[in-house]
């Protein structure tokens, strides 16, 4: 009788266990969230956001991440960016991360399109937000469900001496031969470890300070294309792809600051009659 009781028993278990892994493991509601709750009160206090965003923004993310200190995240949107009507922010806001809300993209018409990608880490499985806020005001949310974790306190990819050593060099990167008064997408590559402050060095076992880009800002021939405030959210040596306007040749300037109040700056000459790349 005691070895069919522990018999059943185990059986139980096991089925409990399996049902509430299987639980964790799917995707909730997002709205039942309540850290999301708290944070679509705060920053935008009772006004609606429509979820049928399709024809507004999309957000692509892997259901699963295959590194969780480096998600790639792309940002598409669905309509150009006129005087008329344009997206004039992004929210990229991270659920369950230690700060959720990890990047929030200022945009301009000069981008032509408001399209962002770039990398993110995850602390935990959690529903990543893309919130367009229109020139009118109005709100459209784009959501997935990623399963990661241990992206923000995941130990630095490189040697911090070396990363260090080229904090703040920076590289435009442009696909294709530019084309006058059309969207083209350029890459910005910023050389910055990131620092989240949750992250332990594997050799002393401290926690290493943090330091990290906290802001972006990204002209065209002395007109703003888009800005950004971000954090540790986004992923060691911060990566984004961006579209821009030229109506005539010009410069391509980003200028980024840290948070230890560091300046840095570099600046691509945009030929029409040919694809560059320039950097340090």
């Amino acid at each position: 009788m005691k070895t069919i009781f522990r018999t059943f028993a185990c059986s139980l278990f096991a089925v409990l266990f399996a049902s509430a892994a299987l639980a964790a493991d799917s995707d909730p509601d997002p709205a039942k969230n309540e850290i999301w709750q708290k944070l679509k009160v705060d920053l935008f206090q009772d006004r609606p956001i429509s979820s049928d965003a399709a024809s507004v923004i999309e957000l692509s993310a892997p259901v699963r991440a295959e590194d969780a200190a480096t998600v790639p995240i792309s940002i598409k949107t669905q309509m150009p960016q006129t005087a008329d009507q344009y997206i004039k922010k992004i929210y990229l806001v991270i659920d369950k991360n230690p700060s959720p809300i990890g990047a929030v993209f200022h945009m301009t018409p000069k981008s032509g399109r408001a399209d962002v990608e770039t990398r993110v880490r995850i602390e935990e499985y959690s529903h990543v937000r893309a919130i367009a806020e229109m020139n009118d005001g109005k709100l459209y949310m784009a959501t997935r469900y990623v399963k990661a974790s241990g992206g923000c306190s995941a130990p630095a990819g490189k040697d911090q001496a070396a990363a260090m050593a080229r904090l703040g060099k920076m590289k435009f990167k442009l696909d294709k031969e530019i084309e006058l008064n059309q969207p083209n997408l350029a890459q910005l590559m910023i050389s910055h470890p990131n620092n989240s402050g949750l992250a332990m060095d594997q050799l002393t076992r401290l926690f290493v300070p943090p330091r990290f880009v906290r802001k972006i800002e990204v002209t065209y021939a002395g007109e703003p294309v888009m800005a950004a405030e971000v954090d540790f959210t986004i992923s060691e040596n911060p990566n984004f792809r961006f579209y821009f306007v030229p109506r005539e040749p010009g410069e391509l300037t980003a200028t980024v600051v840290d948070t230890n109040d560091l300046k840095f700056s570099n600046s691509i000459a945009i030929k029409p009659e040919a694809a560059v790349a320039s950097g340090t």
